[in-house]
């Protein structure tokens, strides 16, 4: 029996195997310590957070620091299953409980039986599902699809979501009784944009990882300009938006030094339009301090980063404009046309 649990367990690829999260900023670690606080502690965990914020990896860690880290860690995506699907994966099913069903299948509550089951975006189970999974967690007791035998397992749920559970609770389109027993405790995962101190560390992390992918020798490294456009982007993608950018950053540069940051794959754009954007709102903002005789218009404050990029990228590449144009996410042709827009300005 133990050896077919085995061979179900790994034919089903349940188990999680993820790398820990990185970071140094006061939000982040303020978000690891009420982590490592309730980890110990074996009582459901919900998770709170944006899109790339790191949910998978926190609930890893809650049960990886839980006293049932020699259990099984398995995982849902609810919002990947559609209602008819999403009861069978979590409670399993009997041989001819349906069409299709030539054989009995464990669901995922019998496979973190002993361990953490992570239940990511919950907020989509059906109301007649979400029923099932309070039982389970109130008595640690449910019936697979097709069979009124009961079933006991032993298991830690942790569950993640980014919608608004209290909302969809008014609603009545998520069951308050389970709303109340999962939320034990509440963390919320703080996105990208509320630790930019973590960003370059990541950055540099994820470069690291890359090259070593790529069998390169040379340890890669941001340009100052690469390092201000990944410091001044929103990164509505969070980390696992940085990562991919990253990643894209290092594969695409024939050099150790990163000069080109492409954050939308669709768009041609460079690095140069994501500065300007930024600095030149920066700027304005700054010179909005100076009395009215000295501000500048955000046309005229655009055009001065302009020059100054223009300048910068010329004496970094000595001069060579394929170059230049090259550290500035620009065609040969748009830097000729940029300079010749400011062949006055421009030594």
């Amino acid at each position: 029996m133990k050896n077919e649990k085995n061979k179900l367990t790994s034919r089903a690829s349940f188990t999680i195997k993820v790398p820990e999260a990185l970071g140094e900023s006061r939000a982040f670690l303020h978000f690891r310590e009420a982590l490592s606080k309730v980890a110990p502690i074996d009582r459901p965990v919900l998770l709170i957070g944006e899109r790339g914020t790191g949910k998978e990896l926190a609930a890893s860690r809650l049960h990886f620091l839980s006293k049932r880290w020699q259990g099984p860690l398995v995982a849902l995506n609810c919002s990947a299953l559609s209602s008819s699907l999403i009861e069978s994966e979590l409670f399993g099913y009997e041989k001819g409980a349906f069409t299709g069903a030539v054989e009995r299948r464990r669901g995922r509550f019998e496979s973190a039986d002993g361990g953490t089951l992570f239940l990511d975006e919950i907020g989509s189970i059906p109301m007649e599902v979400q029923e099932k999974i309070l039982r389970v967690v109130e008595y640690g007791s449910f019936e697979r699809v097709g069979s009124p035998e009961r079933v006991d397992v032993d298991v830690r749920i942790v569950a993640a979501t980014h919608a608004n559970l209290e909302a969809l609770a008014e609603q009545e389109r998520f069951k308050r009784d389970l709303l109340d027993r999962l939320s034990f405790e509440v963390l919320y995962l703080p996105p990208l944009r509320e630790r930019r101190e973590d960003i370059v560390l990541l950055a540099n992390h994820f470069a690291v990882r890359m090259a070593h992918e790529l069998e390169r020798e040379e340890v890669p490294r941001f340009s100052d300009m690469a390092l201000r456009a990944l410091e001044n982007y929103t990164w509505p993608g969070n980390v696992r938006e940085l990562k991919n950018v990253v990643e894209r950053a290092v594969y695409r540069s024939d050099s150790s030094v990163i000069t080109q940051i492409l954050f939308n794959p669709f768009r041609r754009e460079g690095v140069v339009a994501e500065i300007l954007s930024r600095e030149a709102e920066q700027e304005v903002r700054q010179e909005s301090k100076f009395p009215e005789d000295r501000r500048l218009s955000l046309k005229d404050a655009v055009e001065t980063l302009e020059v100054n990029l223009l300048q910068e990228a010329l004496e970094a590449s000595r001069y060579s404009q394929r170059m230049a144009a090259s550290m500035l996410g620009l065609t040969y042709h748009q830097l000729r046309g940029m300079l010749r827009k400011y062949k006055d300005r421009v030594a």
